[in-house]
């Protein structure tokens, strides 16, 4: 256990981030490098080593968490680092971006600010980095089987690399031009530099996997040729079609769904372009979505020099403290939160409809015109009289994912079932209906957090590796029973 009175001696310490002032005229990420580090130890202390740790439960990789706490606590890094690892492919990944569903289950938090256990973990990886404690995975002899990954996003590559160390030989296909998913091109420079994706790659390369980037399956490769190549496939594609806005003006020159946005910056930190083909600089942004890619939206304009940006959300504001009744611990709460891209400035306003856009004569998106909703029967209704109209140049559509990509052939190619939410249907060995088919992630679970990505890639490859071979020791978070698939 660490300190048996940490949480008693010390309170919540987080990363601390950059000025605005200073952040804004880049793409760097926002904390101040090496913040952490000083005040690690104490934080980890406050864990409480909880007969049940809750941690555990609310965490669907099944982090230790408690372990690495204890060892973050007595600076024992390559220990930490071994412990993190045995249940997370890509702690830095999760450390930056996952909203931590285990920090809301933490025990402390029942009556006080909870362990930071993300800043914790990515303290771990960050020092496991620096000290070379992170090494390729060789393994000791090759299977003689092969496995197509189809997307290089969080599950995918967790499941490639799962499969990898367990001796089969691993092709991932990527249709976008670098191997990353949206983790490439739709998480913000600022949010997580691709360097930690990189060096990811290329140890994943060190370990046999191989990439095969610019190749869509279903177009550039047929679905049924990819399946006769090899001996099993695993089906990580993503939830990536968007939900759309179909009110009047939709068409207007200016309105974009959020991904044919944001990976046109990444792309600029990329080399890729000198100034994005689509830039907020010196307008007016609406941003229409509440969740994390609209913030995104949000600090992505703050960058290129917005004049204004505003973001819009149909449901009310989220309460700032947990409801005991309909949000109890250790329940995920949804509560209001502010986002490094929020301190950056900019308006947010809840509980209002977008009715149209209006343009000009050119066809370029102006105005913006809303109303205010309530709920009326339960259900989500106009207030009269509260139609307003703000400016709005450059507007972009934050709403969501209804599913997978049906616009390529791979769902029909394949043949495959779709369950009730338009989502790939898979049994409890993620297994579609197609034999030596696998889905995992979005693609299969619908749009859901980066940890629960990384967690069904490694249940996949369970289930794959016990197709090819009978029987698996590989590790997996989510098992047979478990009723999260359901969900």
């Amino acid at each position: 256990m660490a300190d048996p009175k940490g949480f008693l001696n010390h309170g919540r310490e987080v990363a601390r981030s950059r000025p605005v002032e200073e952040r804004v005229r880049d793409w760097n990420e926002v904390y101040v490098p090496g913040s952490l580090l000083p005040i690690i130890s104490k934080q980890a202390s406050r864990c409480m080593d909880c007969g049940i740790p809750f941690c555990h439960n609310g965490c669907p990789l099944g982090n230790l968490i408690p372990e690495w706490n204890d060892y973050a606590y007595r600076e024992d890094w390559q220990a930490a680092s071994e412990r993190l690892h045995a249940t997370n492919n890509f702690p830095e990944f999760t450390g930056r971006l996952c909203p931590a569903p285990c920090e809301s289950a933490c025990v402390l938090g029942i009556n006080q600010p909870p362990v930071t256990i993300k800043n914790v973990e990515v303290s771990i990886i960050d020092k496991a980095w620096e000290t070379g404690d992170v090494a390729p995975q060789i393994p000791e002899r090759l299977s003689g089987k092969t496995v197509a990954v189809v997307g290089s996003g969080p599950a995918g590559l967790a499941a490639a690399q799962q499969l990898t160390r367990a001796g089969h030989t691993v092709a991932v296909f990527e249709r976008a031009d670098r191997v990353g998913g949206l983790l490439r091109y739709g998480i913000p420079e600022f949010k997580m530099e691709k360097r930690h994706i990189n060096r990811r790659i290329e140890q994943m390369r060190a370990e046999g996997t191989r990439f095969r980037t610019g190749v869509e399956i279903g177009r550039d490769l047929k679905a049924t040729d990819l399946k006769k190549r090899y001996d099993a496939v695993v089906l990580a594609v993503g939830a990536t079609t968007a939900r759309d806005l179909p009110v009047p003006g939709r068409e207007l020159k200016g309105v974009y769904q959020a991904m044919e946005y944001l990976p046109l910056a990444n792309k600029v930190q990329e080399g890729d372009y000198v100034s994005p083909p689509i830039s907020a600089e010196g307008k007016h942004v609406v941003v229409i979505g509440g969740g994390d890619t609209g913030a995104d939206c949000v600090g992505t304009a703050h960058r290129q020099g917005a004049a204004s940006v505003t973001q819009l959300e149909i449901m009310p504001r989220p309460n700032d403290e947990r409801d005991a009744v309909s949000q109890p611990w250790p329940t995920f709460p949804l509560l209001y939160k502010v986002t490094s891209a929020h301190e950056e400035g900019g308006e947010r306003v809840y509980s209002v409809s977008t009715t149209h856009f209006e343009g000009d004569e050119d066809g370029n998106v102006q105005w913006l015109h809303l109303a205010e909703v309530e709920f009326v029967s339960g259900k989500l209704t106009q207030k009269p009289g509260t139609e307003r109209k703000i400016p709005a140049q450059l507007v972009t559509l934050a709403m969501g994912f209804t599913g997978t990509d049906r616009d390529n052939g791979l769902v029909e190619q394949f043949g495959l079932d779709l369950d009730e939410r338009g989502n790939i249907a898979r049994d409890a060995d993620f297994q579609t209906n197609v034999p030596g088919v696998f889905v995992a992630g979005d693609a299969g679970r619908g749009q859901s957090l980066i940890v629960w990505a990384i967690a069904e890639g490694r249940s996949a490859a369970r289930g794959v590796d016990r197709f090819l071979t009978g029987a698996s020791d590989l590790p997996a978070p989510i098992r047979p029973t478990d009723r999260a698939l359901a969900v």
